[in-house]
């Protein structure tokens, strides 16, 4: 049973959206801080948490989406 949580918690810290790094990066402060403060968020606020963490991560997506870097006018 633990190996299982061991097993969904690499999974999604590997395949994860990467906001809290990328935030932590874009503003100076741990990642894992940032993800202590989603966690105790949702748990304060019934997961409200969440919900702005999946929104920031789409956001995100979607900015990447539209900022990728393309080496010619041949790539759109």
């Amino acid at each position: 049973m633990l190996k299982f949580i061991y097993d969904i918690r690499h999974f999604f810290e590997r395949h994860g959206f990467y906001v809290s790094s990328r935030l932590g990066d874009k503003i100076g402060i741990r990642a894992r801080s940032i993800r202590l403060f989603f966690i105790y968020l949702s748990f304060a606020t019934l997961g409200m948490g969440f919900a702005v963490y999946l929104t920031l991560a789409f956001w995100l997506k979607i900015k990447d989406l539209i900022y990728t870097k393309r080496t010619s006018v041949f790539d759109l």
